[in-house]
């Protein structure tokens, strides 16, 4: 959520660098500034009324005591009274219905001035890449081909269990996942520093509107109890949320954090390259990194928490690319993010593994999330977050790049400990 402050004082830079996202959300300054200008009115009329009451009260007992005639102060007095009852129900309406925070809540962050300006994906710049597409022997095929061969996953029985759109992991592929999750979480935690945390699942109302997932992208999840609980649609809730409405100390600061969680999203997509097989699906597996810093530290946390991302798909041997998305194809609530897109032969494509965000304070002032600094102050802090990584284009992936001609698929050297053995082979026929 953006400062209110900050709207007030610099309106048109506001306007401006949302203009930028291209979305049309200029329009909702004014609105905001509307409301906070007749929010503030009618609070600043009230005070001075009840003042003004205050005062004449007093000089109404003066008279009294002297025995001279106060009916006209009591006139007064009266008709304050009965517009004071008229603010009263004005306020009301402003903090029952909180509008001014409504209004807040649908506008998107503003873009760091680093980020590319763009209206759309086209306009994202390639920061970098690792290690050259792997060149394969034919036939190439892709992880549909692959899995259905090996039996890795079983996607008409998922579909008999839950519907379209869900994966059943079978025998080796089922072992691979759990191998995938396991490699990342030991690598994040043992050598990049993050502490674990194994959160609920099903998280409530207040936690989604923390992360901005709601009230913008409501329809898009998984709802319960009448929309007060969701199923968690990434870790990142549960876990940025994990020290809502707390004062850290500054000191303390980062806290970094690894979750491994499934995620629940109704991933709707087009018909497709992308919706066929696992890319796109309404439950899947992701490790998610998170931090929670100082506004001075917090850019220098993205590079950092981007590279330890990065540092697992150059673990498993694979060709990817680093991304900076331009301000047209911004999340909702980043001001800036960095996409980890690995090669995908079978899509003949790049899949997006990771989107790696700082948010600035945006989530933190829906979450009134607040550190101490070094002058005793109180200052909301900065969060990020980031895929470290996420399933199953990870694993789609994965298969593609290290299959043989034969169709077997070849186990990268530093998977092979978790996984338990050098290679996946076509199982042997049902009897």
């Amino acid at each position: 959520m953006l400062d209110i402050r900050l709207i007030r004082e610099k309106p048109d830079f506001v306007r401006e660098r949302l203009a930028t996202r291209g979305g049309g959300d200029e329009a909702k300054i004014d609105e905001v500034l509307r409301i906070d200008v007749e929010r503030r009115k009618a609070k600043t009329a009230w005070e001075g009324l009840r003042a003004e009451q205050k005062k004449l009260n007093k000089e109404i007992g003066v008279r009294r005591s002297r025995g001279e005639d106060a009916s006209d102060l009591m006139k007064r007095v009266g008709a304050i009274g009965d517009e004071i009852d008229r603010l009263e129900d004005k306020r009301a309406v402003f903090e029952s219905e909180d509008l001014e925070k409504q209004v807040l809540l649908q506008i998107p962050n503003l873009p760091h001035e680093s980020v590319p300006v763009g209206k759309d994906p086209t306009a994202n710049v390639v920061v970098r890449a690792w290690v050259e597409k792997p060149k394969l022997k034919e036939p190439i095929r892709d992880h549909v081909d692959l899995g259905a061969r090996l039996k890795l996953f079983d996607l008409k029985r998922a579909a008999k269990l839950s519907g379209s759109g869900f994966i059943c992991f079978t025998g080796a592929g089922a072992k691979l996942e759990r191998a995938l999750i396991n490699f990342m979480l030991d690598l994040h935690t043992r050598e990049h520093g993050y502490a674990e945390i194994s959160p609920p699942f099903l998280v409530r109302r207040d936690c989604m509107v923390g992360t901005s997932q709601l009230p913008k992208f409501e329809p898009d999840m998984y709802g319960l109890e009448n929309g007060e609980l969701f199923l968690a649609p990434t870790a990142e809730v549960p876990v940025t949320n994990f020290h809502r409405d707390e004062i850290l100390p500054g000191v303390n600061l980062p806290k970094k954090f690894v979750a491994y969680t499934p995620c629940f999203r109704r991933e709707a997509g087009s018909a497709g390259r992308e919706t066929r097989g696992i890319i796109r699906v309404h439950q899947f597996d992701k490790v998610e990194l998170v931090k929670i810093t100082t506004a001075e530290k917090s850019y220098a946390e993205l590079e950092s928490l981007t590279s330890d991302a990065e540092r697992a798909l150059q673990l498993l041997g694979l060709h990817y690319r680093m991304i900076a998305l331009c301000t047209g194809d911004l999340g909702f609530g980043s001001a800036k993010t960095y996409d980890l897109e690995v090669w995908s032969p079978g899509q003949n494509g790049y899949l997006e593994v990771s989107s790696c965000s700082n948010f600035e304070d945006f989530q933190a002032r829906r979450m009134n999330l607040r550190y101490k600094d070094v002058d005793g102050k109180n200052k909301f802090c900065h969060t990020l977050n980031g895929s470290g990584l996420a399933l199953p284009r990870l694993f789609a992936a994965l298969i593609e790049n290290y299959q043989h001609p034969d169709g077997s698929i070849e186990i990268p050297e530093n998977l092979r400990p978790y996984f338990g053995a050098d290679e996946i082979n076509a199982p042997k026929a049902d009897h």
